[in-house]
């Protein structure tokens, strides 16, 4: 199908990222350093070492960008931003602005910039010859250094009849062309709760199913709570602690679970993810996967190879973009130079852009209990600020755990508008090891939501003034009286 909303925007994209007419290059004698995949992580493996003169080899077997810009976080967070900001937003308008807002980028991903900027992209299926050779199709290069950044795609789990149902993921969903009547969601995860907010928005009838006690199971539960209350606002019928048993392709679909069938149009699996290494015959280079396809690597992100690294998604962990970035440059400076970078030490935060928005870093209060690590909790209501009051919504907390009597952050949660953004100072404060006391220091301009740093300060400070404290105040205040 070539017309429906936003086609020529994906036409624009497609010839940009993976142009029909496009013809692999000559392979240079040897590269310093072969990128397979040009997802996040792969492109700044590749733009970082071409930046410092090395040769680089950049393949790609789909579209340059990879998730993040054809079916992850761009098409996701377009559509939220569309659907919230517009009053009864229709599907075919909200559809055509993700695939505009992805067609304005595609350049900034274009094979032709990564030409243009020194790496020698080559577009087809990459396989592994041996420990230092990679053929794309019949076109074998040869690497002093291999960098893994494959990615990951939706895993679609063994639950009966739900292949056969044709099930929706990331990956297909954002290629929708009409609006389904209703959907089931399964898994109530960062993906799974984006895709209800925004399907709900767009006037479809939502069902999402999750198999823990309750959605963002990863989160505090805090959160979840605020989540959850605000989805069935929004008209989600919430399946909370039922998973699904069985699934019933036809005209509707029927998902069966413990508590009872609904019947939908269609079903969107956000269950998991699985690396994208199956085709890369990496047992031909030595380099070891886990049992789910994973490449397992150190803390330098060198493989069991130590010539190969590896980064991104195909790593498994926290798959996030900005971890993806970090990774890279740690390739980059660990395959090209001296091997001192490392990934254990990075403080990695992550947002789930609903409304309202929950971002949080570090440990939560569940991860300490279980590890009877003692802790303090510092916790600001943002209905407490004068911003707050002053919004017609200005609901939501910040929280944050510190090591018990000290000034160490642990961990944090923010819920509420730009929650994503409010916690960068927080990220900054932690990968510095700087405390509440060091955010005490800075002026907040008023009124604003970022006071909730002065207050977490204050409150933290007021924790500090001990009976002890209070009484060599008192004496000094009477000797000076």
């Amino acid at each position: 199908m070539t017309d429906y909303p936003g086609a020529d925007f994906d036409a624009a994209a497609r010839a940009l990222l993976a142009p029909d007419d496009y013809e692999n290059p000559e392979p240079a004698g040897r590269y310093h350093l072969i990128v397979i995949g040009a997802g996040p992580a792969g492109l700044i493996s590749a733009i970082g070492a071409a930046g410092v003169g090395a040769r680089v080899a950049l393949i790609e077997r789909g579209l340059m960008g990879g998730d993040c810009l054809n079916v992850g976080c761009v098409p996701s967070k377009a559509l939220l931003e569309y659907t919230a900001r517009t009053t009864a937003p229709a599907f075919g308008d909200a559809f055509r602005w993700l695939r505009e807002v992805r067609a304005g980028i595609a350049p900034h991903d274009s094979v032709a910039r990564y030409n243009e900027l020194g790496a020698d992209v080559f577009l087809g299926e990459a396989r592994f010859v041996d420990a230092h050779t990679v053929a794309v199709g019949d076109t074998q290069l040869t690497g002093r250094r291999i960098a893994i950044c494959v990615g990951a795609r939706a895993a679609v789990p063994p639950i009966p009849g739900l292949v056969e149902s044709s099930p929706l993921t990331n990956e297909t969903v954002f290629d929708l062309t009409e609006a389904p009547d209703s959907v089931a969601i399964l898994g109530a995860g960062p993906i799974g709760c984006e895709l209800a907010t925004v399907f709900a928005r767009l006037g479809v009838t939502v069902h999402l199913f999750e198999m823990a006690d309750r959605i963002l199971p990863l989160e505090t539960l805090a959160a979840s709570e605020r989540l959850a209350d605000a989805l069935r606002a929004l008209g989600v019928t919430l399946h909370v602690g039922d998973a699904v048993q069985e699934v019933v392709p036809g005209e509707p679909v029927q998902v069966k679970s413990a508590q009872g069938i609904v019947s939908v149009e269609r079903i969107v699996v956000a269950l998991g993810r699985s690396p994208n290494t199956d085709s890369l015959q990496t047992e031909n280079a030595g380099v070891t996967l886990d049992p789910r396809g994973f490449v397992v690597t150190d803390a330098k992100l060198r493989t069991s190879a130590k010539h190969i690294y590896a980064a991104g998604d195909c790593r498994g962990g926290l798959q996030f973009t900005h971890h993806a970035d970090a990774q890279a440059r740690v390739v980059v400076q660990n395959a090209l130079f001296a091997m001192t970078a490392r990934v254990d030490g990075l403080v990695v935060p992550h947002c789930t852009y609903t409304h309202p928005e929950i971002a949080s870093v570090g440990a939560r209060e569940e991860d300490l209990d279980a590890a009877n690590q003692p802790y303090d909790v510092y916790e600001v209501s943002f209905d407490e600020l004068d911003r707050g009051r002053a919004e017609l919504d200005g609901t939501g907390f910040a929280r944050v755990l510190t090591a018990k009597g000290k000034d160490k952050i642990l961990g944090a949660t923010i819920v509420g508008h730009d929650a994503g953004e409010q916690l960068a100072p927080l990220c900054l404060l932690m990968s510095n090891g700087l405390g509440l006391g060091a955010a005490g220091k800075a002026l907040y301009s008023y009124p604003t939501r970022s006071e909730y740093l002065k207050n977490l300060a204050n409150a933290y400070t007021r924790s500090r003034f001990t009976p002890t404290v209070a009484a060599l105040f008192k004496n000094w205040l009477r000797l000076t009286g």
